[in-house]
Parts: structure tokens; C-alpha cells; sequence
């Protein structure tokens, strides 16, 4: 099939064949000439967002939320570097995106033209793949390509930057929607002979733990994981990127490890002689000091990206290939559940000496983890949580309860600020459907709230917990604990109101709340729910020492894990 248009027609008929249905950008000079057609487009939506920034994490949070490719757009230059911190954040988290940018005339490239700036080179880092476009007729190509590319293997983030005079050409328009990449071909199924290996490693172990990491939700594994855990005995953890996968409330479950982690998980990490990694990184935040990770434990590691297998702690037995496939070989390979009776009694006492918990302050202030179970309990686990970085959360990790994959969203590898309500608002136009609450501390909110408008005037009715202390909370807690009390540029003097939260959604078109007593909690949220037609801002004041515990601080043992200030579990060795 072949036509004559422009390459900016060509880009969104190319969009429309790759089944998009929402872009969200926001136009400049470059990448105007896109914006024309886009006018005329019936099949995709464009939200204007405030901030390309914003426009990003939208992206990221609608890619999260369904499963598909998120994608935005951004004029060449400043436009483009905004999208920066969104694209590195979608490559740690192995998000599907793909970002369209507009780059100046090709006859402009490499002379310091206005808006200028070589955002392939900036995102060679950061980029799965990344394309510069100058040939009007290489469009459709390359956006096929891309999306292939983003959403196939290890999902990341591509980008594609096209030339303003290729966008303005006219070309034939011809549709492949088969890529030609030769030197592109991704592993799916493990090796036959590494599945009998590590099947024979977990029936000869005696205190095995399946590590389970964000690669088994983005291979949609969850079920099969169950199964294996079922099958075998052998008790979980789930890192932050997984929660929800494996449900928190099944008996086998041990809980988050890392930094923040359960005592109960921790300690089945460090006491094991067994990991049996799926869609793992051995992030630093879950291993504490690599070199005393584990110390006694053999190492399975299935991971889609052999880049990622022996990276950080060698495997034994190293499986490339989907998470899916992996569990379900490791399923059939297995012909006996193991006897894990004691090991599984150890971690339970584990589980019952050390449950998660939270002071009460005898000034009557609300502490944080009680917002976040009543909401939990409230909203309940049909509802899809999307979480900021800091102190909120590790509290939302902690006290939600995560019973259904994919119902947790939040900004892992990288730890971007600000990312809660933009990434809320497209996990919420993915999933118009469903209840999508932005948890959000005071600092993070007020990086990215002017997406409020856009929600506002798009009519997204997400709902944002602003668990707002006055500071910036896990800044606040490093320095009282490492830097004797000295809080230097932590306050950010919201307690005094600057901003008001209430006003501040009033006057983006939504509904302000406050609540600052535990009594009104149950009452705020149930209001909150009961809105559905604008979003919902909720300020709930809280106690501004209230800590995140458990706590390993960083570059230390997991085994030095502190329960509160100065105190340690008392480790039950399973030999002992």
C-alpha cells in the first residue's frame, strides 16, 4: 500500500498502525509540523501535558498500568532534554516507551542551531535504541521498528529523533510492520540443560528462597511463580519493582528485601543456601554490602538480559530467557516439593518477632503508615497505587497490602522525584476504570503538580495522598541519624502552609482535602472515593519524625539491618 503525504502524515498513520491510542507531548517549533495531522487524527489522542517532564512519566505510568508501549513527544532542544529524566527512569525500570522528538533542519545539525541539542548522543546511555531521522521515507520503517524494539526482549525506552525538513517532505507512504533488524534477536526460551541444573541445585537445597524481581510481572509470570512456590515450598521475597506480584498475604510470602525491607525477608536472603533469582538486578539496594549478600547461598539467575546475569554476584547456574518460560520449565523439570518444614518455621518466627510496625505519638499527630493502611483497607487491592520516591514510598510498600500484580507503580532504579502524578495520571487514562491513587510526599508534589491541570482539563480523576511532614523526609532521616540532627535544607516550611495543598488543587479545577487527626482518616479517604469526576488532592498532615523502619543504611551488611534506632534482630541461625 502506498501514498503521498508529508512525513509528519507518515508518523501518524505509522502510529496508528502500531496500535497507538494516547501520546502525551507538548509542541515546539521542530516538532510542529507533527502537531498539523495530529489535529486531524481520530484513532490517537494527544494530552497536552505542562511539563515534557510530565509528559514522560505519563508514558511510563500508562506503559506500567496496561502493558503497552507508553509513548511522548517533545519539540528538538529544551523539549527534549526535559524528557531526559523520564527516559533514563523508564531504561532502570526496563519500561516500554518510545519518545518522538523533533530535531532541527538537517542542514542545521552540529551548528549550534536555535533549539539544538544532540539528544541521541545526550540518551545513548539511557536508550534501549535510539534513531535519528533525516529521510522523510524512513518514517514508518523506524517507528515500527522502535516499538518492536521497545515492547520485545528487555523492554527499555527508544527514542526517535526526527528531522523538521524530513517531517515537512512529502514521501510515498509504505507500511512493513515487519522490522529488519538482524542483529536483534532477543532470547525467550532457557537452555534445557540450565533448567535440569538448577532443577538439581533446588532439590538437593535445604533453605532455598525465590528472589523475585520486576522481570516476572513484565513477563506476566505472576501465576506461574505461584505455582512454583506451591509446587516447591519454598518461601518468596518480592522486590519493590515486584510487589504485588506473588500476594503479600500467602503464607509463603516473606515479604520486601533491601534497604527497607522485612526483617523476615532479609533474613531469609542472608540465611539461604539457595537464591533462585527471576527478573532480578542484585541491586545495591537489596544486597547492602555485596561482598557479605548471601554469603552461604548458591545463585540460580534467570533474567531476559544476559547482561544482567553475573553482573553483580556470579551464578551458578546462569538461565537466559523469559521469566515465563524460565518458571514454567522449572516446573516441569521439578518431580518432588522439597522438605522445607524447619527452614519455613525459622522464617516465620522471623515473621512474628519482627512484623512490620510505626510509633504512635503521644501528641496525637498522625503518623504516616496509618494513613496508608486505612487506604489500603479503603480502597482496597483492586485499587492501582502510584507511589513518589522517599519516605512515602517505603511506607506505601510496607503498609499496602499487594495482593495482584501490576497494582504497584513507583520509580525503582532511578528514584525520580515527582514522579507520582504525572505516572498516575496515564496509569489512569490507561485504566480509566480503575481507582488510581497518587501517593506523594510534600517534596515530590510540588515538583510535577501543575500536571494537575492537565488532569483537570483532560478529566483524569486520580486521587493524591500527599503525605505531607513539612520536610524532605528521608533527607531529614539520614540526618538525624548520620549527620547528629544537623538539618541542613530539609525543610521545605509546608507545615506553614507555603503552599497550601487545598488551595493550591482548588485552584488548579480540583477538590482540596486536609486531614491532620487519625480519627478523620477513614472519613477523608471515604470523601475522597466518593469523588469521580475531578482529582482529588488529600493533605494529610503528619508527624514530622516519623521513620522508615526497617532500615540498612547504605554500603552496610544486610545482616546489621536495624528494627528501630540502635536496635538489631537477634538472628536464629538454621543450623543451630
Amino acid at each position: 500500500m502506498t501514498e503521498q503525504m508529508t512525513g509528519a502524515q507518515a508518523l501518524v498513520r505509522a502510529l496508528e498502525n502500531v496500535g497507538v491510542d494516547t501520546v502525551f507531548g507538548f509542541p515546539g517549533g521542530a516538532i510542529l509540523p507533527a502537531y498539523d495531522p495530529l489535529y486531524d487524527a481520530t484513532k490517537v489522542r494527544h494530552v497536552l501535558v505542562r511539563h515534557e517532564q510530565g509528559a514522560g512519566h505519563a508514558a511510563e505510568g500508562y506503559a506500567q498500568a496496561t502493558g503497552k508501549v507508553g509513548v511522548c513527544m517533545a519539540t528538538s532542544g529544551p523539549g527534549a532534554t526535559n524528557l531526559v529524566t523520564p527516559i533514563a527512569d523508564a531504561y532502570m525500570d526496563s519500561i516500554p516507551m518510545v519518545a518522538i522528538t523533533g530535531q532541527v533542519p538537517s542542514g542545521l545539525i552540529g551548528t549550534d542551531a536555535f533549539q539544538e541539542a544532540d539528544i541521541c548522543g545526550i540518551t545513548l546511555p539511557i536508550t534501549k535504541h535510539n534513531f535519528l531521522v533525516t529521510d522523510a521515507g524512513d518514517i514508518p520503517r523506524t517507528i515500527a521498528e522502535a516499538f518492536h524494539l521497545a515492547s520485545t526482549g528487555r523492554p527499555g525506552p527508544v527514542l526517535v529523533d526526527i528531522t523538521k525538513d524530513a517531517l515537512q517532505a512529502r514521501t510515498e507512504f509504505h507500511w512493513d510492520p515487519t522490522p529488519q533488524l538482524p542483529g536483534y534477536r532477543p532470547v525467550t526460551r532457557p537452555h534445557a540443560k540450565q533448567i535440569q541444573e538448577a532443577a538439581k541445585l533446588i532439590s538437593e537445597a535445604e533453605c532455598p528462597v525465590l528472589y523475585v524481581g520486576g522481570g516476572v510481572h513484565k513477563a506476566g509470570a505472576s501465576a506461574e511463580l505461584l505455582r512454583l512456590a506451591e509446587l516447591t515450598g519454598i518461601p518468596v521475597v518480592t522486590t519493590l519493582m515486584a510487589r504485588g506480584t506473588f500476594p503479600d498475604s500467602h503464607p509463603l510470602h516473606m515479604g520486601m528485601p533491601g534497604m527497607h525491607g522485612s526483617v523476615s525477608a532479609v533474613g531469609a536472603l542472608q540465611q539461604a543456601d539457595l537464591l533462585v533469582a527471576l527478573g532480578v538486578r542484585f541491586d545495591d539496594r537489596v544486597t547492602g554490602q555485596l561482598s557479605s549478600f548471601a554469603p552461604r547461598a548458591k545463585v540460580i539467575h534467570a533474567d531476559i538480559d544476559p547482561a544482567e546475569i553475573s553482573k553483580n554476584r556470579v551464578a551458578d547456574v546462569p538461565i537466559v530467557g523469559d521469566c515465563k518460560e524460565v518458571i514454567g520449565a522449572l516446573v516441569d523439570a521439578i518431580d518432588r516439593p522439597g522438605d522445607y518444614v524447619k527452614w519455613r518455621a525459622q522464617l516465620d518466627r522471623l515473621k512474628e518477632t519482627y512484623p512490620l510496625g510505626y510509633e504512635d505519638f503521644a501528641d496525637g499527630s498522625l503518623a504516616p503508615q496509618y494513613v496508608l493502611e486505612r487506604l489500603s483497607a479503603i480502597a482496597g487491592p483492586d485499587a492501582l497505587y502510584v507511589a513518589g520516591v522517599g519516605q512515602h514510598q517505603m511506607w506505601a510498600s510496607q503498609f499496602i497490602g499487594h495482593e495482584k500484580p501490576g497494582a504497584f507503580i513507583t520509580s525503582g532504579g532511578l528514584g525520580t522525584m515527582g514522579f507520582s502524578v504525572p505516572a498516575a495520571m496515564g496509569a489512569k487514562m490507561g485504566r480509566p476504570d480503575t481507582t488510581v491513587w497518587a501517593i506523594d510526599g510534600d517534596g515530590c508534589f510540588q515538583m510535577t503538580n501543575q500536571e494537575l491541570a492537565t488532569c483537570a482539563i483532560e478529566g483524569v480523576p486520580i486521587k493524591i495522598a500527599v503525605i505531607n511532614n513539612g520536610k524532605l523526609g528521608m533527607i531529614r532521616q539520614w540526618q538525624r541519624l548520620f549527620y547528629d540532627e544537623r538539618y541542613s535544607n530539609s525543610d521545605l516550611q509546608t507545615a506553614q502552609r507555603v503552599p497550601d495543598f487545598v488551595k493550591l488543587a482548588d485552584a488548579y479545577g480540583c477538590v482540596g482535602l486536609r486531614c491532620s487527626r487519625p480519627e478523620d482518616v477513614d472519613s477523608t479517604i471515604a470523601k475522597a472515593m466518593e469523588i469521580n469526576d475531578v482529582p482529588v488532592v488529600v493533605d494529610f498532615v503528619v508527624h514530622e519524625d516519623a521513620m522508615v523502619w526497617p532500615f540498612v543504611p547504605s554500603g552496610t551488611s544486610n545482616d546489621d539491618i536495624k528494627i528501630a534506632r540502635d536496635m538489631t534482630p537477634r538472628w536464629e541461625s538454621y543450623d543451630s
